[in-house]
């Protein structure tokens, strides 16, 4: 370990944030990554426990103290050999991921936990400006060629480790870019695309062939999702082709919310109106796209994607933002000896919020109302009432009732499950959820119902985090190489 009473001298240390006032006129990062002096700090408190818990926090267990100790020697290059043998994408996860290694770190029982994830962002930020992140060409080829279905970070993860395993990769894309819902559900604030760029010309320099606007199966007319598809293939045409299919697509069907007044115009799935946005900023062109200019915009949702569309909002220059949350105010701050080392249950402020909403807790969703006149058949209005929960049952609280106003109702409530069409389409079961049913055990799996398909990331598991998805991605991928070659040299 790096300084044996580092966590007593040193604090926490937070990245900071460009202002308020300078960054919602943009759609471009605004974190304010730690100096090489100040990571090496945040390193110090590592205390490198006899049983390190973030490791175990962190889905794609990385080896913390390892590159904590390595940043505070200044060592770089070796905290980045060391992070990128087991996360293959360390600049979207040190940007988006929440940290659940620092809800699990020792230091956070009693005091704020190492700042792992800006360490993580440092670490990674540095190699790429140093030239440390290089392709890893497969020395033999295999001979076995792998489609993988989605490009979102499991299917991205996913086609890498096989590609340097040696085997040939098409990784297919319904949309114009790979990333998936990096690409079109995180807001460009948050994780400018560049960062996807980089990976796919190093994923194509390692033999990964990008296969964009091709869809797999065919999606259903009502669902709505993103889709820029120009071709379809057919899951016949895949399994006749390659030796393996592997499903990463993302669990696009979203939430619901079937109140009086559902049909009116200028009421959006979340994922209607991020997409958009994003294929704006990168120089595309939507007919019609979802603005929120000078209207009253509630979000219905109080998780990360309805926080995003509160981001979003605030820069296209909305005249109030309210965001709903069903649940109570969590508290402030959790109880660390009681809940750690698993994630805490607490008041979560993102910077989105920190540009202007009102958030309102315990609170549903009544009715959707519509205008008058030219405004006949919009949504002007909806009816909430406040709840309280008792036993596990949602009442409502009488005589709570209030009207808001709201010019466009965004659905923010999270993800039920992936497009059912394309599982149906390889006649994948699917289990209660309507995820792919694909066991994951010791010895591996990711393997479906049907011969040579597997499963992975939210396809497999449902709505999760990006860290998940990369977890899955990799797994998935050592299993369909032992699946194919009897054994595999890739990591669990």
């Amino acid at each position: 370990m790096g300084k044996i009473t580092g966590f007593m001298e040193f604090e926490r240390l937070e990245e900071g944030y460009a202002p308020v006032a300078t960054r919602v006129k943009n759609y471009k990062e605004f974190v304010i990554g730690l100096k090489e002096d100040e990571a090496k700090l945040q390193s110090a408190r590592c205390m490198d426990c006899g049983t390190p818990f973030c490791n175990n926090g962190c889905p794609v267990n990385n080896i913390i103290p390892d590159f904590n100790d390595l940043v505070y020697r200044a060592d770089w290059k070796n905290a980045f050999t060391v992070l990128d043998s087991t996360n293959n994408f360390p600049e979207f996860t040190g940007r988006i991921c929440p940290a659940p290694c620092e809800a699990a770190c020792t230091l956070n029982v009693n005091d704020d936990a190492v700042g792992i994830k800006s360490i993580e962002h440092a670490i990674i930020d540095k190699a790429w400006a140093e030239g440390w992140v290089v392709p890893r060409i497969a020395k033999t080829k295999t001979g076995k060629k792998i489609a993988v279905v989605g490009s979102g970070p499991a299917g991205m993860a996913a086609a890498q480790q096989l590609a340097r395993a040696g085997h040939d990769v098409t990784l297919f894309e319904k949309n114009d870019a790979i990333g998936g819902l990096l690409r079109y559900g995180i807001p460009d604030f948050k994780m400018e695309k560049t960062h996807i760029d980089r990976r796919v010309a190093q994923m194509q320099a390692e033999g990964v062939t990008m296969r964009t606007g091709v869809m797999v199966g065919q999606l259903p007319d009502d669902t709505k999702v993103t889709n820029w598809a120009k071709e379809t293939v057919t899951p016949e045409q895949l399994k006749a082709e390659f030796d393996a299919v592997l499903l990463t697509g993302g669990a696009e069907q979203s939430r619901d919310l079937p109140a009086p007044g559902r049909e009116l115009e200028g009421i959006h799935f979340a994922m209607e109106f991020l997409p958009q946005q994003n294929k704006i900023n990168a120089g595309g062109k939507v007919k019609g796209q979802l603005r929120a200019d000078g209207k009253h915009v509630v979000v219905i949702g109080g998780g990360d994607t309805g926080s995003d569309c509160v981001g979003t909002s605030n820069r296209h220059g909305a005249a109030s933002v309210t965001q709903f949350e069903l649940m109570p105010m969590p508290p402030e701050h959790e109880n660390g000896p009681l809940v750690w080392p698993y994630w805490p249950i607490k008041l979560r402020t993102s910077s989105s919020h920190q540009e202007g909403c009102e958030r309102e807790f315990a609170i549903a969703t009544k009715e959707f109302i519509a205008g008058d006149g030219k405004d006949k058949g919009k949504v002007k209005a909806l009816k909430a009432v406040r709840v309280e929960w008792h036993g596990g049952k949602m009442v409502e609280v009488p005589g709570s009732e209030q009207v808001l106003p709201a010019d466009l109702v965004l659905l923010a409530m999270g993800f039920v499950s992936p497009v059912g069409s394309v599982l149906d389409a390889f006649g994948v079961h699917m289990d209660a959820r309507g995820n792919a049913k694909a066991t994951v055990d010791a010895a591996g799996g990711y393997a479906t119902n049907v011969p040579k398909v597997f499963a992975a990331g939210d396809m497999r598991r449902g709505q999760s985090l990006v860290v998940w998805a990369i977890r899955e991605g990799r797994q998935a991928a050592r299993a369909i190489d032992e699946h194919l070659m009897g054994a595999s040299e890739l990591p669990r």
